[in-house]
């Protein structure tokens, strides 16, 4: 089977990995979309749709839904991972072993829980060297079902896999660019939950439009010093990865973080909040590992410290807001 037939398997079948083989799909790859839970795979089958997380859109007959893992990975040349990062390192864990041909993917947007550690690292760890490359950048999985104009980053260090899984992803409503910055790619990701967490809660409590830039700009300062620490360039934070994906989903409610934080602002309890949500809300858990991080390496995060301690300290968010004002004037650039 040639690499242009060999299907696409997309591991996780929640909005964002939905949207994803939904693109595939149209611009004429098999898909193999797999899910954890056998009765959802079933009902994706039957229903030809995702009616729980992203209605509306029905699947093309290129897209076979799936709980067997070794059916979608069958044939298949490019894995694609769309799972949330706490559930990343066992489903890497449950693969057979694989090709070292068979190009890696992800869409996961987050570190590892507990080690902190970039996903690039749990996957060369479990499964080994080979191709890897992460999709990043300001994308909600319903706009990109529908079909709006979307363009997202896809870096590897390996250029021709970036190429590889770009091509995949590219159609005239979706503008795949290529780049090199693993790290940088994945800190921009993984951060920018934390930040929309934190303008959710400054809009939240009626802040307005001058509070919302300053957050933004100022976090972006903030992932800015964490990905160049950690090994990332400062160009990529100015892209799609870094200043694009923060803009988005510090701006829009269809964001979960930012929902989150409006949520938090008016008065509900993390749990109430996690509940009216009803889907995975990706800076919770990265928001602990984001602080954890910045504490081992010396980085000043204050925006990112304070959204911790509203999660995990028990801080009010009128507090965490007292607290980063309250901070002495410094120059802008230090």
């Amino acid at each position: 089977m040639t690499q242009a037939l060999a299907p696409v398997a997309v591991l996780g079948a929640g909005s964002w990995g939905t949207a994803l083989a939904l693109l595939i799909a149209r611009n004429g790859r098999r898909v193999r979309l797999w899910d954890f839970w056998t009765e959802q795979a079933c009902l994706l089958a039957r229903e030809r749709e995702n009616r729980r997380f992203l209605p509306g859109f029905p699947f093309p007959d290129l897209i076979e839904p799936t709980h067997d893992l070794s059916l979608a990975l069958d044939g298949a040349r490019e894995v694609l991972v769309a799972v949330p990062s706490r559930g990343f390192a066992d489903l890497l864990r449950m693969l057979p072993p694989l090709d070292p041909e068979v190009g890696l993917a992800w869409a996961t947007k987050g570190l590892e829980p507990g080690t902190y550690r970039l996903l690039h690292e749990v996957a060369g760890e479990i499964l080994g060297e080979r191709d890897m490359a992460v999709i990043s950048g300001p994308s909600f999985a319903g706009e990109v079902a529908k079909g709006l104009p979307t363009a997202v980053t896809v870096a590897s260090p390996q250029l021709a896999h970036a190429r590889r899984v770009a091509a995949y992803l590219h159609s005239q409503r979706f503008r795949a660019y290529t780049c090199d910055d693993l790290i940088g790619v994945q800190v921009g990701g993984a951060t920018k939950n934390v930040l929309a967490i934190a303008t959710g809660i400054a809009d939240g409590l009626g802040f307005g439009a001058n509070t919302r830039a300053a957050l933004i700009t100022r976090g972006l300062a903030e992932l800015t010093r964490l990905g160049t620490a950690l090994g990332g360039r400062t160009k990529t934070f100015m892209g799609l990865a870094g200043l694009g994906d923060l803009v988005l989903t510090c701006t829009d409610d269809q964001s979960r973080n930012r929902r989150l934080g409006l949520a938090l602002a008016r008065g509900a309890s993390l749990d109430q909040a996690r509940r009216e949500i009803g889907q995975e809300v990706e800076g919770i858990l990265t928001t602990r590992a984001i602080h954890g991080l910045a504490r081992r390496l010396g980085v000043q995060m204050p925006i990112s410290g304070q959204v911790y301690a509203v999660l995990y300290a028990e801080t009010t968010p009128a507090e965490a807001t007292r607290n980063l004002l309250s901070r002495e004037s410094k120059s802008e650039f230090d």
